[in-house]
């Protein structure tokens, strides 16, 4: 994480799913912000590949609009040509190693040649996740995947990255036959946000902090991703995969161990991830008991959103009509640990919920009250940071404070730092940081195999009892409203409730 260099290396940038969703709304817009901002090098080209058979100007054409749409107003037109003249494609059946990936080899000597490129290569497989050992062995096989004469191979892999702990492990054993660990990228786009990089040095940085960031102040931490959206034309995935799949074993699980792990000792990619690994396996594992009683699932049901009348899960397009699939998950997590002994996190995650948000929240303990007992004050108002992610990042410290008067009494105040006020806007996709991590060989915001795996580790006992029971109260919370009653009284039950942004 500590870069001094101002550009990527030269290099070559080859999408497989050049012609996908993920491609045109964040891996152009993200380039195009890089390059803007004077990360990008001279010397570099994007080889696009793709299963359709399209012209190199054809996919220009494409490319081009998709950016004048996604990235805003103000496009740069000089911007535009340079990619232009720096972006080719060429496309086939991914199965076929004969003639497209001899093509791609073809394409990337042309290319390194016409750019004066060294042969630095980075692969970005936006395709689904049975493609990417398949895929990745027919790269190595036309000997593209060989590291020589110090030049380097990465391959970046979307999630999911496997399905349960049994599919990722085989999935990292077949990459790992023709891989080094140290050229595998699992990319987690929400580490490419400002304010979860910033929990490291928010953190660390600050001495005010670390020495009450324990058992000894905390209460518990709750982390929330919440999304407005139902699950829109993604039905026929999200069907197979659910909320608990979706979100928690990489998105959530990288925001608690950013926010529980020990100081690195550098800040070195495999530094910070050793201290993020061990936050993992400290993790208790679900026995299927804990299960019933930590855990809650959901599904929505029809409901309104801003006046607007929303359908219930089960009918949505490519959705099962008796799907017991989850779009709601929570957990009660306990950590084994000196610093976290007997601190809950409660984590939480679902679709058409009452708000778009994403936080983690850092509850103190209470001061006692014993100095403030024949005072009007009823009770203290308890400390808490809350480090918001999306969509508005900053954080925000809650604490009380005497009201004005001539008796004493208490007030809740808030002192809010936000990032666009304090720092203005930064057009952004949350890739911008990742792509060029990965041009420059930082993996510290990427997960290792054994992260991928105590991860799996964790939620797949859920899955299993899950699966074993079926829910009985398919659709269970409304379209609009916080989720299930059931996850109020995961919390209730230990005196606590979730911190929720709009009350509904």
């Amino acid at each position: 994480m500590s870069q001094t260099q101002k550009k990527a290396e030269p290099c070559v940038m080859v999408i497989f799913g050049a012609t996908g969703d993920l491609t045109k709304r964040k891996l152009f817009p993200a380039l195009y912000n890089l390059a803007k901002q004077g990360f990008l090098p001279d010397n570099f080209a994007v080889i696009g590949v793709g299963r359709q058979e399209l012209e190199t100007a054809d996919f220009w054409s494409k490319i081009s609009a998709d950016l004048n749409e996604f990235v805003g107003a103000g496009v740069d037109k000089n911007l535009i040509k340079w990619f232009q003249d720096r972006t080719y494609y060429t496309g086939g059946d991914f199965d076929d190693d004969k003639k497209l990936f001899k093509d791609i080899k073809t394409l990337l000597a042309e290319v390194c040649e016409k750019h004066q490129i060294p042969e630095n290569f980075f692969y970005y497989l936006a395709t689904p996740p049975q493609l990417f050992a398949n895929v990745s062995e027919k790269i190595s096989k036309n000997g593209l995947a060989k590291q020589t004469n110090g030049n380097w191979r990465r391959f970046i892999y979307e999630k999911p990255f496997g399905r349960d702990l049994e599919s990722a492990r085989k999935l990292n054993a077949e990459l790992l036959k023709i891989l080094d660990e140290s050229q595998i990228y699992r990319i987690d786009h929400y580490l490419g946000k400002e304010t979860v990089q910033n929990i490291l040095v928010f953190r660390f940085g600050n001495s005010i902090f670390e020495p009450i960031w324990n058992r000894n102040y905390v209460d518990h931490v709750q982390i929330t991703v919440a999304e407005k959206l139902g699950v829109e034309s993604r039905g026929g995935y999200y069907d197979t995969a659910g909320a608990l799949r979706d979100m928690i074993p990489n998105h959530i699980f990288q925001l608690v161990t950013l926010t529980a792990m020990e100081p690195p000792v550098s800040f070195e990619a495999d530094a910070v991830r050793n201290e993020q690994a061990k936050i993992l396996h400290a993790i208790q594992p679900f026995s299927p008991e804990d299960v019933l009683h930590k855990t809650v699932r959901g599904q929505y049901g029809d409901g309104v959103m801003d006046e607007k009348t929303f359908t219930s899960y089960r009918r949505e397009e490519n959705v099962a009509a008796e799907s017991n699939t989850e779009t709601y998950a929570a957990l009660k997590l306990s950590i084994d640990n000196w610093r976290w002994a007997n601190v809950p996190f409660y984590v939480r995650t679902g679709k058409h919920l009452a708000e778009k948000h994403t936080e983690i929240v850092v509850q103190f303990k209470k001061a006692p009250f014993m100095l403030f007992r024949d005072t009007p004050i009823e009770r203290l108002t308890t400390n808490r940071i809350v480090i918001h992610i999306q969509p508005d990042e900053g954080i925000t410290l809650h604490f009380g404070a005497k009201t004005p008067g001539p008796i004493v009494n208490m007030g809740a105040v808030d002192m809010d730092f936000n990032y666009v006020e304090f720092f203005g806007e930064t057009i952004s996709t949350g890739y911008e940081r990742l792509l060029f991590d990965c041009m420059i060989g930082d993996a510290t915001l990427f997960q290792r195999a054994d992260m991928v795996e105590a991860s799996w580790g964790i939620v797949s006992p859920i899955l299993d009892v899950w699966h074993a029971i079926p829910a009985r109260d398919f659709p269970n919370y409304e379209s609009g409203s916080w989720g299930p009653a059931e996850a109020d009284a995961l919390l209730a039950q230990d005196g606590r409730k979730w911190k929720n942004t709009v009350e509904k």
